[in-house]
């Protein structure tokens, strides 16, 4: 007798700790409210940030700002006793000498820097000089040995200047046996044509820029082009990398090729035919570049939730503070606010985070809030981060991470960018399933988004990694529109000092959905013992072995 009553005691006792649990859940859910974000992407989005650029008075205010809210909602600082991680790094100011100078088959090209040409230098050294450097071509860039692919067989570029394609064969071809079809691979993104061409040994390289592959106009290569960069500073001061890396514009690609009586978009369709060989060019550029450099710190920003029994294992939530600070006027705006890229993210993460702290029953593993520093200039800070991890990275489950929110309102769909990569999207399909909402991959694939914010700095150490938005089907408008509101974004405001807070036109409804559903993944994955695994077919599964 006095066993049953154990056992009933103990049966009463787990359901009520578990109803407790779900309600507990379900109040913190239904605690991410529209007001938060809109103050916090009023805040971050304000001229008063001065466009959030890392190394100027823009850092300082913002990073104290997001330190300041994490002590707030009840997060303690990440790295000891600061919400600081403090990331060596270089910025390099390329000033190039116009105009740039081709020769060859009798004739001379004068183009200018940035418009016709977007070109800088990310080595520390103060003057480039390149005084006719032969020019190769070599297809799209790409040496993949698991795909039988080697750009760079048979020719020798070492000393010379490449150029290249932009994304993958299979973009241009529509063959799905191609690399991974029309889904960019990180082989078309143009960091590892960079780095691909300084392994190489060449002295500069040259993207042809295509709005279709690249994902985005040429503007965007040209304003980067003409802001600092920041890159991690290196053992090796630099000397692995090319002496000068850029972008050529399409006209300008089409007229010196052209001229030795070739057809950029023939080059492009032979150049996806395995067994191509790229090849020397009738041409030498000339160019100077003089660069100014600075040496100093920026910081990542981060706090955490310690799990009640677990607190090594941890979920990261990220969402990059930077961006590109104070430039050239446009329209008379010189302020690169970034409210869509990334204040709407951040709004996100600080959302979920205070609903986490409101839990009276903390989760088992801990909850990690992460704003990286420098994403816009290669995903510096994220990298920095896994190098040097405040909790164990092999225990880090997950990285939930956003960038470009649009406040576009209610969507039926919740896109995962990089679909198929992970059983985190199987977490997703049943939060989806519980707003009425669908999943659906990502229909611009090819633009390479998955390798192109802070997740992807986790996936390379193995980590699970998602990257999870409503974004092509509104609930009140449909497919078309919503289509149309992104392709105004990334045609109009997308690295542009237009992309302001609009509290006239926005609506946050849809932001608050999304970190919802982020929230509800993230606190089962917290209260669970599970790691999430890659999937078979994914490049990291064996990372995370």
């Amino acid at each position: 007798m006095k066993k049953k009553i154990v056992l009933l005691t103990s049966l009463t006792f787990l359901l009520f700790t578990r109803c407790n649990d779900t309600t507990d859940f379900i109040k913190a859910r239904n605690s991410i409210n529209i007001s938060d974000l809109e103050r916090c992407v009023m805040a971050l989005g304000s001229d008063s940030f001065m466009g959030r650029a890392p190394f100027t008075k823009g850092e300082d205010i913002t990073v104290n700002y997001l330190a300041q809210q994490l002590a707030v909602i009840g997060f303690e600082p990440a790295f000891g006793d600061s919400y600081f991680q403090y990331v060596p790094m270089v910025k390099i100011s390329s000033n190039v000498s116009n105009p740039v100078r081709f020769r060859g088959n009798g004739r001379e090209f004068k183009y200018t820097t940035p418009d016709q040409l977007a070109v800088i230098s990310p080595r520390t050294t103060t003057e480039i000089d390149i005084e006719n450097s032969d020019m190769v071509f070599a297809g799209f860039g790409i040496v993949a040995p698991e795909y039988g692919w080697n750009d760079y067989a048979g020719i020798d570029v070492r000393g010379k200047t490449v150029v290249v394609l932009i994304n993958d064969p299979g973009l241009y071809t529509g063959d799905t046996t191609l690399f991974k079809g029309t889904e960019m691979t990180y082989y078309g993104r143009w960091t590892y044509k960079y780095e691909e061409a300084a392994r190489q040994g060449a002295a500069g390289i040259l993207i042809i820029h295509e709005t279709g592959g690249a994902g985005y106009s040429y503007n965007v290569p040209r304003n980067s082009s003409v802001n600092p960069n920041l890159f991690p500073r290196s053992a090796d001061g630099d000397s692995s990398k090319c002496l000068f890396t850029g972008w050529i514009s399409a006209g300008s690609a089409d007229e010196l090729f052209n001229s030795l009586g070739m057809n950029v978009s023939v080059l492009r369709k032979n150049a996806c035919k395995k067994g191509f060989r790229g090849f020397p060019l009738d041409l030498k550029v000339s160019l100077n570049i003089r660069n100014e450099v600075e040496y100093s710190t920026s910081r990542n920003v981060a706090g955490i939730l310690k799990g009640s029994k677990r607190p090594d294992e941890s979920i990261v939530y990220s969402a990059h503070w930077d961006h590109f600070g104070i430039g050239e006027k446009e329209n008379g705006d010189s302020i690169f606010n970034g409210a869509v890229d990334n204040g709407t993210s951040m709004a996100w993460e600080l959302s979920i985070g205070k609903a986490f702290a409101s839990l009276r029953n903390r989760p088992a593993r801990s909850i990690v809030l992460l704003f990286p520093t420098a994403e816009e200039q290669g995903l510096a800070g994220s990298l920095y981060y896994t190098e040097n991890p405040p909790l164990p990275v092999e225990k880090t489950v997950a990285c939930i991470n956003n960038d470009l929110l649009l406040p576009i309102g209610r969507m039926k769909d919740v896109m995962i960018t990089g679909y198929g990569q992970s059983e985190l999207d199987d977490y997703v399909k049943r939060a989806a399933t519980e707003q009425d909402r669908y999943v659906t991959g990502d229909p611009d694939s090819h633009t390479g988004m998955y390798f192109r914010s802070d997740h992807f700095s986790f996936a390379r150490k193995g980590v699970p990694s998602l990257f999870v938005r409503g974004n092509t089907d509104s609930r009140e408008f449909g497919k078309e529109w919503a289509s149309e509101m992104v392709k105004d974004y990334i045609d109009n405001k997308y690295h542009r000092t237009s992309d302001n807070y609009d509290p006239e036109k926005w609506n946050f409804e849809g932001i608050r959905e999304d970190a919802q559903l982020a929230f509800t993944i993230g606190y089962q994955l917290a209260t669970s013992n599970s790691f999430p695994k890659w999937k078979s077919g994914s490049e990291f599964a064996k990372l995370r072995k």
